[in-house]
This record gives C-alpha cells, structure tokens and sequence, in this order.
C-alpha cells in the first residue's frame, strides 16, 4: 500500500500541476473572467462557463483547487476576478483582510459529504453513531483532504469526531491537497475509502458511494462566492449575475449541488 500510495503522489503531481496553479494561469489570461473556484466546482463550473460563453460570446478562465489554496494565492495577489470557496471559513479569511467586494458576496450553493469506496467494492457502512470504520479501512487508507485547512477534510473531521470514529482512523489518513485528488486516490484503488462531496462521487464512475453522512454531524456545507476587491474587470458582474441565475441554476444541480441563493434572473 506505501509503494502504491507513493506512486499516486507522483501521479497527481504531474496530473494536476495546471489544475493547481492558479496564479500562473491567471497571470496568462487577458480580459477573460478569471475565477479560482474550489475544487468540487470543476464539473458544473466548465458547463456553466461554456454556456456563459455561447450566450456572451466571452470567456471565463477558471483556476480550481483546494479553497485554502486558491484564498492564499488570492492572498499573495494573484489576479482573480471571482472567488468561489466550498465553505465559509476561506471566504471570511479573505473577507477579513478586506480582499472580498462583500456587496456581491452571496451563499451561492450547498453539497454533502458521502463515504465512498472503489465501484467493485463490496464494502456495506452505515454511518451512525459508533460506526467502526477502522475496522472496515482494516490496513488501508482512508483518503480525505487535508483535515486542517481543504473544506471536505474539515467537514469529514467533525462528521468523524461526531459519530465517535476519528480516533479510530486518524493514522490511517491518507490526506490530499484537494478534494479532487481524494477523489482520485480511491478512483484509481489506492484507497479502500474516501470522504469526499456527492457531487465528486457523481462525477468519476470508477466510485460508487457507501453511505452518506448524517447533515447533522458537521457544520452545514456552504459555498459562497463573491468578486474580489482588486478586479478591475468590467466583465466579473456578468458573469456572478449568470452565477446566481437560472440559466446556471440546473446546471449546479445536475451535478449533485443544492442550490441556496435565490436566482437573480431567470432570463
């Protein structure tokens, strides 16, 4: 498991050195939109975008990676126009610093974390109160994003802690700078477990979900999003407003998401 484990890492890597470098592809882009996003966004953002585009005829350049990582580069001063966090606490971390607009500042969308496993699994969990999940990881790994900073860690953390097994399973972690990347450590059959949103486990086929948490075991899951205070783009309005319509409304939901914010326009 160690020397899979290890292959993986150099894997992801490689695999996600664009897909985690959102300074430099911002740095890149013209007068696009750019919009670091949170990793779990990928799957419906690239929709949304594309149909934005079709529909305006311009371009949204979006960098997705961890909330943590993408509000540290926002932090540095990497040139985004749009932050759009999976969870509160890295949209206040910027809010703080006054690097957020707060007037566009909305609760855009919400998710769930689920338990899931490799698609020929046969491992059966029910995530109650007690649940012996160590027993279940045996000598694997369970793979998660980071616990202390990555949104997803941080929500399956306290859902653990809650139901009485984080003890049980914190040295048998396997954590990743990314929910994406935790995603694709059990996709690719490193790990025999993961926690990871719903909406990440709808999008890779090589997953299949054990068991959902109970919503009542962490804090409610929350993706804000808001312009950032430096844009200077003309453009980063549209493409919130677009956001927030219902034109993008049923392309988040296709992709698992739960849609908080009243739609700005239905046009």
């Amino acid at each position: 498991m160690k020397t899979g484990f290890c292959s993986w890492l150099g894997a992801v890597g490689l695999a996600l050195v664009s897909f985690l470098n959102p300074q430099q592809a911002g740095a890149q882009q013209g007068q696009d939109v750019v919009v670091f996003a949170a990793a779990s966004l990928k799957n419906a953002l690239d929709d949304i975008s594309a149909a934005w585009e079709r529909e305006t005829g311009k371009k949204a350049s979006i960098s997705y990676a961890a909330s943590n990582t993408l509000a540290k580069q926002i932090e540095a001063g990497a040139p985004a126009d749009i932050f759009f966090s999976a969870d509160l606490d890295w949209m206040d971390y910027l809010a703080k610093k006054d690097l957020i607009d707060m007037k566009t500042r909305s609760n855009l969308l919400g998710n769930r974390i689920v338990l899931i496993a490799p698609k020929d699994s046969k491992a059966e969990l029910s995530l109650q109160q007690g649940v012996d999940l160590a027993k279940a990881l045996g000598d694997g790994r369970l793979a998660m994003g980071n616990v202390d900073a990555v949104p997803a860690g941080k929500y399956g953390k306290a859902a653990l802690e809650k139901l009485g097994a984080w003890d049980g399973v914190k040295d048998k972690v396997a954590q990743a700078e990314s929910v994406r990347a935790a995603l694709l450590l059990v996709s690719r059959g490193e790990a025999p477990f993961g926690i990871v949103y719903q909406t990440d486990a709808a999008a890779d086929p090589n997953v299949k979900v054990v068991a959902a948490f109970p919503e009542d075991s962490h804090p409610p899951i929350i993706y804000p999003v808001a312009v950032t205070k430096t844009s200077k783009n003309a453009d980063a309005a549209s493409f919130l407003s677009f956001l927030r319509s219902g034109k993008a409304r049923p392309l988040f939901e296709k992709q698992g998401f739960t849609f908080l914010d009243k739609p700005a326009s239905n046009s």
